[in-house]
Order: C-alpha cells, then structure tokens, then sequence
C-alpha cells in the first residue's frame, strides 16, 4: 500500500481476518500492564468486534509483521484507534514512520486532523508529541491528542 525509499524499510499493507489473533495478542500484550494499573478489563469479544469495524494495515519489515495500526474516521478526523509493535522492532522507528503515514493520509483525505487517544502514563505520549500531536483533553486515565492538517511539520 505505501512504500517509500525514504522509508526505515516499513510497509503498510491491508490486514485480514488471518492477522485478527496476532493483533489480538499484540495489543493484549502491550497494553494489559495499564489495564490492570486503571482497574480496566481486557475482554478478547471487545477487541474483535472494533477490529470488524475498522481499517487496519500491518506494519511489515521485508516479510515479516512487526505491528499494526487499526484506523476509523469521521468528518473531523482520521483517527489511530490502536499502533502497536512488537518488542523487538520497538526505538527502530516504526512508530514514527506509521504516523507520518497516517497524518500523510489525512492529508491526502483532507480531515481536519489527526486524532488519538492514550493512556496518560503511557511513554508512546511522547512519541506522539515528537510528532506533533498536543493533548486537547483527557478523560479519567487517557489523553486525548490531536495534531491538525496544515499545523506545522516536526
């Protein structure tokens, strides 16, 4: 789907109902510790139905899945509803690349921003910061952020 020569050797490619455990077991992974830090619970059924009904790509290196994305969108934005990367390809770049993609994508599309949510205590936070995104708001244990079409590269 998007390949670049400018790229660290990532591709986003449309995923299918075969990768559905491997994102599954991916997010549960990642996420689970702060789950269990905000007394949240993690429930497999709630997982699959948002993925039904979203746009997800995974992240490939050559062959190999190191991650995924999972995209929905409405007239205010183009929203990264889950970025996650295994362990092992994590501070290599993907992350980084994947939202430069996807705020590519919103501009292309022509939303009025780019939006997500995070857990406050998450590091991903500045990540996304580095990229540009500002928190606009929070709600219990998550940050709302935002990075508008037309603001300013990073």
């Amino acid at each position: 789907m998007t390949h670049s020569t400018l790229t660290p050797g990532y591709e986003l490619s449309p995923a299918t109902s075969r990768d559905l455990d491997f994102a599954r077991a991916l997010t549960c992974e990642s996420m689970l510790r702060y789950y269990i830090q905000h007394d949240l619970r993690w429930q497999d059924e709630a997982f699959d139905v948002a993925w039904a009904g979203r746009e997800n790509l995974l992240i490939l290196k050559g062959e190999e899945r190191v991650g995924y994305v999972s995209l929905s969108r409405d007239a205010r934005a183009l929203y990264i509803r889950e970025l996650h990367v295994l362990d092992a390809f994590q501070r290599q770049g993907a992350g980084s690349w994947v939202i430069d993609q996807v705020f590519a994508m919103a501009c292309k599309e022509r939303r009025p921003a780019l939006r997500l949510t995070v857990f406050q205590n998450n590091p991903a936070k500045a990540l996304y910061e580095r990229k540009g995104l500002t928190v606009v708001g929070n709600d219990d244990c998550f940050l709302r952020m935002q990075r508008d079409v037309g603001a300013p590269s990073v």
